[in-house]
């Protein structure tokens, strides 16, 4: 039989951040209802990992050590610079108003950037911010 030299393409296909919280189930809850993700599990009694989803979008959650407070960016970097995710979306003004009615904490209202994308920026209850953009050229006028 013939060897072959038959490499297999390696991709990478998603990315799902952890934030560390004082309370998984709390931030995992926030998601849910006002993110619109779904929680997919909790790990251990009490539960000291979650993990939620929105379509392929997953995000994870730790339990930080007592006392130990979240560390968004935004705090770490000041003057509220930073984001701790970055989602591409298909449309982002549907999302915006589903987030809105939600009660959802928007930083910043959908914005067309001077790189052409098409973003806005949500803070959740621990102070992680998310930023959800498209490309501004799949954006109909």
């Amino acid at each position: 039989m013939a060897e072959t030299n038959v490499k297999r393409e390696v991709r990478l296909t998603t990315i799902s951040p952890q934030f560390v919280v004082p309370d998984v189930v709390v931030a995992a809850e926030y998601y849910r209802d006002v993110l619109g993700f779904r929680i997919l599990d909790y790990f251990l009694d009490p539960p000291v990992f979650a993990m939620v989803a929105r379509d392929t979008v997953e995000i994870h959650f730790g339990k930080a050590s007592d006392g130990v407070l979240p560390s968004p960016n935004s705090e770490r970097r000041g003057r509220g610079l930073g984001l701790d995710a970055y989602i591409w979306v298909s449309d982002l003004d549907p999302l915006h108003e589903e987030l809105k009615a939600r009660g959802a904490k928007i930083v910043e209202a959908p914005t067309l950037r001077v790189y052409k994308c098409y973003e806005m920026v949500v803070e959740d209850n621990f102070g992680f911010r998310l930023c959800f953009s498209m490309d501004y050229s799949l954006k109909e006028t």
